[in-house]
């Protein structure tokens, strides 16, 4: 049987960020008292769109994850990999929380987050290509 321990460590801790993120938004509703929707709370807009970007991206990345430890990647990529997202998805959801707008945390939750996809898309695609 194979097992995934470094998969299944950030597929653990980026679940407590997505607990973290839903434990806002309940809070920011009923600060807000929006039951449906966002209303016309802009914390509340800017928390739920943090919270629904996470698990657009987040689950790929779990994926191409655990398909690199299931095709042999060493444990440093691994960690290198599951380390960006998760640091770059905390620094995504700070820049959105502090600003609506373009944020310097933000840009650098988007870039690490694009570059931690792309890099474990090349790394897939060279195994494919090599086999």
């Amino acid at each position: 049987m194979t097992t995934l321990p470094m998969t299944s460590l950030f597929a653990a801790l980026l679940t407590l960020l997505y607990i973290v993120l839903a434990i806002r938004i309940i809070r920011l509703r009923w600060r807000e008292r929006v039951g449906i929707g966002t209303g016309e709370s802009l914390p509340l807009k800017a928390a739920v769109r943090v919270h629904g970007n996470f698990s657009e991206y987040v689950p790929l990345g779990l994926i191409l994850l655990g398909l690199m430890e299931f095709n042999g990647a060493s444990d440093t990529i691994l960690v290198a990999m599951g380390g960006l997202l998760l640091i770059a998805r905390i620094f995504h959801a700070i820049g959105l929380t502090k600003s609506i707008g373009v944020s310097i945390y933000r840009t650098i939750g988007v870039l690490g987050t694009f570059s931690m996809l792309l890099v474990s898309a090349g790394f897939l695609l060279g195994t494919w290509l090599s086999a």
